[in-house]
């Protein structure tokens, strides 16, 4: 990864991922979270102002020094402890069934080999434990995914490996969850190239 994966793409993701539209969303998609929370591409801690009194620990995984180093502010203003506890989602340094929940908020979408990483996600969560999901993917309108495939080269260099067409709902079905609430949409004023999203909450089977 060169500087401008390493020092430019955190800072353009914390700009475009911090903007209030996107508040709604991850106060959806963080409800319900309770006890030890492994919370996976943490970036720069958006989430931390929405996650509820249930959450007693969070476990976030982020590979990158200047997202970690973007969170000092909210960091330091969160009423949950958080322990920046792994690099990779893809090899978690947790114990098998040690978390109740885990989050991901626009993260399968640029992890490379996602599907080792839910894998992993699967491994780390109680029996029973629920995935929190909010993402963009692969839209349900053929017009809308052509013009994805498109698009996604260009996506994937901008935005340090994210995705436009990755079938969020089918990679979680096949690493073995079970969706218990899923709702797809796209997002009211952008381009829907870039905005077909999911939120739910998947269930660790």
């Amino acid at each position: 990864m060169g500087i401008y994966g390493r020092h430019i793409v955190p800072r353009i993701v914390n700009a475009t991922c911090g903007a209030a539209s996107a508040h709604p969303h991850r106060a959806r998609v963080c409800a319900g979270l309770h006890g030890r929370v492994l919370e996976v591409g943490f970036g720069s801690g958006h989430n931390i102002p929405f996650y509820p009194p249930a959450v007693t620990l969070v476990e976030a995984i982020e590979p990158s020094e200047v997202a970690w180093k973007l969170a000092g502010p909210r960091l330091t203003a969160s009423r949950v402890p958080i322990s920046r506890s792994g690099l990779d989602g893809r090899s978690l340094p947790l114990p098998d069934a040690s978390c109740n929940t885990a989050l991901s908020t626009f993260t399968l979408c640029t992890i490379p080999d996602v599907e080792a990483a839910l894998r992993e996600i699967r491994r780390v969560l109680m029996p029973g434990g629920t995935l929190h999901f909010v993402d963009h993917g692969l839209a349900p309108d053929e017009k809308v995914r052509r013009w994805q495939h498109r698009f996604d080269p260009l996506q994937q260099r901008v935005f340090g490996g994210c995705h436009l067409t990755r079938p969020i709902a089918e990679l979680l079905i096949t690493a073995g969850f079970e969706l218990r609430e899923l709702d797809s949409f796209y997002e009211p004023g952008a381009p829907k190239a870039f905005s077909a999203e999911s939120i739910g909450v998947a269930v660790s089977a």
